[in-house]
């Protein structure tokens, strides 16, 4: 029997050891261990391997969200209600409930009023063995949401209310400490930070369907609400693969440059290292920050006055502080950083999965870059000049022949962050599930997970782009 171990678990228990054998300079995405303790890794299943891998195209991935005015009218409402306009959402309209909350990384207690909302039911097109949540919102300081995954099993069962993210905006006194979860499972089924995975896939269930339990929290008597705009989820079950077949460059998909702004991680090392450890660990916040400046929003003069004026680009510093995972103690939960993107106004932030880089060949056309999650040896990507055990990139182009164009934030200087990657490399270690470490052993692959940052109102173009990888 192989049992599968969650790829988020696997890639964070490769940390340590990759740190430790690294050729070069380690742009992790996350440093610590999160959702439960690591992982050990696992020795490569008989048969497995180059040439006997599925392709990117045999992999299931479903994105499903509530966003629409229609969608907020159904589901069941436990004092929430629809908020109608350009950017419909879900609000508190009446506290029905109290919860004493002791936050675990401060040890204060407070009582929270709160209102619901449960979405219907969502069927998954092909069952699935892991899930991503994801959210857009607002949060005045004093307010937080929690997102819980209320799941059926392919037997009928159903798996706990597990917690998905407890989430806030701000980080003041008033304010909780934005977390995941640690300890979820009931022993088919974990929680890994900020993934839901099946524990063993071969012996199953798999997941069927799922709905989400939105809650929204606000101090007692207070007039101030969250509002919700998107509210969803990516189910998928990628096969375990070591390698993918290389993708053939799409009609006019090449030979295209977006000018997204080039942002360093690695001028920021040694810069608050309470988040993380500072700058070394900071891709994620650093590649949203690239995509959020492309789209001409961004921090104000004060809301960066805490940073120290002698660090540049302070955006980042910025980035990394209201993405950090008090739980995971890391900048690199994924819902989090589509959660600050979508804090500027009018943006849109998602978590997915696409099958292949002729889906990002699409999303480029459009205009809209895509941030991807990938591992690799510096021998598995020429050019990196770095191994690690997760890492966060932003494609803005392609070359004429199709290779990859890459703002990456592991670079020494904001001039030396745009790269050019082979493309059937650089698809390879963005879209495989498994791979050989440096220690000969095996670790996990993101299975090409992306963020995607767009506007609230996408032009007609860009909304055909974001359908044809299931994002609406």
């Amino acid at each position: 029997m192989t049992t599968h171990a969650p790829r988020r678990a696997v890639l964070t228990a490769a940390l340590v050891a990759a740190a430790a054998t690294a050729t070069a300079t380690s742009a992790s995405a996350a440093t610590s261990a999160s959702g439960g303790g690591p992982v050990a890794p696992q020795a490569a299943p008989a048969g497995s391997g180059p040439g006997s891998d599925p392709g990117p195209d045999d992999a299931p991935v479903d994105y499903h969200a509530w966003t629409s005015h229609a969608d907020w009218l159904f589901g069941e409402h436990r004092g929430t209600v629809p908020v109608a306009g350009p950017r419909p959402g879900v609000r508190i309209g009446r506290a029905t409930g109290t919860f004493d909350y002791t936050d675990p990384h401060t040890g204060t207690t407070a009582t929270w009023e709160s209102a619901s909302w449960t979405s219907p039911a969502h069927t998954v097109p092909h069952p699935a063995s892991e899930l991503v949540s994801s959210w857009n919102a607002h949060t005045p300081a004093g307010t937080w949401i929690q997102v819980e995954l209320l799941g059926t099993y392919t037997d009928g069962t159903s798996t706990p209310a597990y917690v998905m993210g407890r989430w806030t905006a701000g980080d003041g006194p008033e304010d909780i400490r934005r977390t995941s979860v640690d300890g979820q499972s009931d022993g088919r089924s974990s929680i890994w930070t900020d993934t839901f995975a099946i524990d063993d896939t071969s012996a199953g269930p798999l997941l069927a369907s799922y709905r989400l339990r939105l809650t929204l929290f606000r101090r007692p008597g207070s007039g101030l609400t969250p509002t919700v705009w998107r509210l969803g989820a990516m189910a998928s079950d990628i096969p375990d693969r070591f390698t993918v077949p290389a993708s053939v460059p799409g009609p006019g998909g090449t030979g295209i440059e977006l000018p997204v702004p080039r942002y360093s991680q690695d001028i920021h090392k040694g810069q608050y290292p309470q988040y993380d450890n500072g700058g070394e660990a900071w891709c994620s916040p650093t590649s949203s920050t690239m995509v959020i400046e492309y789209w001409g929003r961004g921090p104000t003069a004060a809301d960066l006055a805490w940073v120290d004026p002698s660090y540049a680009d302070p955006q980042v510093d910025q980035g990394a502080r209201f993405t950090y995972d008090y739980q995971y103690e890391g900048c690199g939960n994924w819902p989090f950083n589509a959660a600050y993107a979508a804090t500027y106004q009018d943006l849109q932030g998602v978590v997915t999965r696409l099958r292949s880089l002729n889906d990002v060949e699409r999303l480029i056309r459009a205009g809209i870059p895509v941030i991807t999650s990938q591992s690799f040896l510096s021998a598995e990507l020429d050019g990196a000049g770095y191994s690690t055990s997760g890492h966060l990139m932003c494609v803005i182009g392609f070359t004429p022949e199709g290779d990859v164009v890459a703002n990456d934030p592991a670079s020494p200087t904001d001039d030396a962050v745009h790269h050019v990657y082979k493309r059937a490399q650089f698809e390879t270690v963005w879209l495989r599930t498994k791979r050989i470490n440096a220690s000969g052993k095996v670790s996990g692959g993101s299975g090409g997970v992306c963020y995607l940052y767009f506007p609230a109102r996408p032009s007609p173009g860009q909304r055909r782009a974001l359908a044809s990888v299931g994002v609406v």
